[in-house]
């Protein structure tokens, strides 16, 4: 089964009073690059939830939010009263300590202090917040999984494509390998005759073209390209199939068809090697979006 790096989840869970959303997506990278913002009622579960997204998502640039939304009508703000008494006793008692007046307009004094408003807002979470939370990560890491499947689904079928046509390319090489060594041959001896008045030995002549002409052959090359790709598509039937693993059979194939283009010295084999490239260049691009 192949996954997608690419992919989005979204899940809610709705508490009696609350409701958390999370929302998580994740592009391609190398190693995990997690990026996690959580509502500062959750700040005591981040590193839990970091933990749970990694364990779970293994790879990729990860951003994922939390929110908490409060069902309740919001506390209203309320006055101080003891903090604002306090402040008001002190101002006077300076003012006759220093003999000067007490302020006209003791609102516009007071509030300029410190924690002279209040709310009965909770600054942590419950029990049951943290839960719900890692819950609702859990269900978002669902669908992100999910999404991932189902881009892993189109990559599987892409890269099925994409070998086929490298293997139907390199099912054309044979036709051209014989014309190629007659043309060899027919080069180095018309060649030779338009060298005046010089003497060599045939025999010794067949002997060297022998030995060139199995330099240039691409046999070994052919076979293990098709080793490649049998491996390649093996990889993409495995239960968990890895991308940096896909990576480097991509690289293995790469060797072998710039190997082959080089040994080719025939222009239909060279245009038929070219065509392989482009098809191994696609793969590799979309490899990089694999788990």
């Amino acid at each position: 089964m192949l996954l997608s790096m690419t992919g989005f989840g979204k899940a809610i869970v709705e508490l009696p009073n609350k409701k958390i959303t999370v929302e998580i997506k994740s592009l391609n990278s190398k190693q995990l690059d997690l990026s996690l913002r959580v509502s500062p009622l959750l700040r005591e579960k981040e590193m839990e939830l970091r933990n749970l997204i990694a364990r779970r998502v293994e790879r990729g640039k990860v951003e994922a939010t939390v929110y908490i939304e409060n069902h309740q009508a919001e506390a209203s703000m309320q006055f101080n009263i003891p903090i604002l008494k306090a402040y008001k006793q002190q101002i006077e008692d300076m003012a006759s300590e220093l003999g000067i007046s007490v302020p006209e307009d003791w609102y516009s004094v007071l509030l300029r202090f410190p924690e002279t408003l209040k709310t009965d807002n909770p600054t942590t979470g419950s029990n049951e917040d943290y839960d719900a939370a890692l819950q609702a990560m859990d269900n978002a890491i669902d669908a992100l999984t999910d999404y991932r499947k189902a881009e892993g689904a189109k990559l599987e079928e892409f890269f099925a494509s994409r070998i086929g046509h490298i293997r139907d390319y390199l099912g054309e090489v044979p036709r051209y390998e014989t014309e190629r060594i007659d043309r060899i041959k027919a080069r180095i001896t018309e060649n030779l005759s338009q060298l005046p008045q010089v003497e060599y030995d045939r025999s010794r002549l067949e002997q060297e073209m022998i030995f060139y002409i199995e330099k240039l052959d691409v046999n070994e090359e052919k076979q293990r390209l098709t080793q490649h790709l049998d491996y390649f598509m093996e990889t993409l039937g495995n239960e968990r199939s890895q991308g940096k693993k896909l990576g480097f059979i991509s690289q293995e194939m790469g060797r072998e068809i710039n190997t082959l283009g080089s040994k080719s010295n025939h222009a239909e084999m060279q245009k038929l090697v070219v065509r392989m490239k482009d098809e191994l260049e696609q793969i590799k691009e979309q490899v990089l979006n694999v788990l």
